[in-house]
């Protein structure tokens, strides 16, 4: 936890070095999860939210690093015996760390790069179930952007799950790459500064 924090600030740090040549920003929307894999059977996507914040420092010409700080509401609902549902609400903060490349004079935009996610509860029809999930998980994103002005900005982002959400033991990889993870797509409105 202490060597997420510290590459955090170190990335903040970089950035205020480079001010001139960095923005900040918020920005928010919609979440559609869902846990894919594994032996997972009978699920629906969960509908849930993303808030936080965004610095976007320039590198050379049209490519750009863009690291987030998010507060995410992900999950999936699950088909239960007789026709009951069952949601399991997992919130994340989630540090993605993204190389962008604006393809169309600093309108749109295309992104990619890997993201770690910090486990702040895990609930199962209001239950606890964070004992029996993983404290991080990773996951890459993919997505494309558009500024309607220099300010404002919409995004569209899918995040691949990389490692399995359970905290039960894996004995192997063919364990370790068939097992559950998180699926998230993101529809994201912002503001730079």
């Amino acid at each position: 936890m202490k060597k997420i924090i510290l590459s955090a600030i170190a990335i903040m740090a970089f950035a205020f070095t480079n001010a001139q040549s960095t923005r900040f920003g918020v920005k928010g929307g919609l979440n559609i999860s869902s846990i894919v894999g594994g032996d997972v059977d009978n699920t629906k996507s969960l509908v849930g939210f993303h808030v936080g914040g965004l610095a976007e420092i320039h590198v050379v010409e049209k490519f750009y690093i863009q690291p987030e700080l998010l507060f995410s509401a992900q999950g999936a609902k699950f088909d239960g015996p007789f026709g009951s549902d069952a949601d399991l609400k997992l919130n994340y903060l989630n540090i993605p760390v993204l190389a962008k490349y604006y393809i169309v004079d600093k309108k749109f935009s295309v992104e990619a790069g890997p993201q770690l996610g910090i486990l702040l509860s895990a609930k199962s029809d209001g239950e606890d179930f964070k004992d029996y999930t993983r404290s991080t998980d990773l996951g890459f994103n993919l997505g494309a952007g558009y500024d309607f002005t220099e300010n404002f900005f919409v995004g569209l982002r899918y995040t691949i799950g990389l490692s399995p959400i359970s905290d039960r033991d894996i004995d192997n990889s063919d364990d370790y790459y068939d097992s559950a993870k998180n699926g998230n797509f993101q529809i994201s409105l912002g503001y730079k500064f």
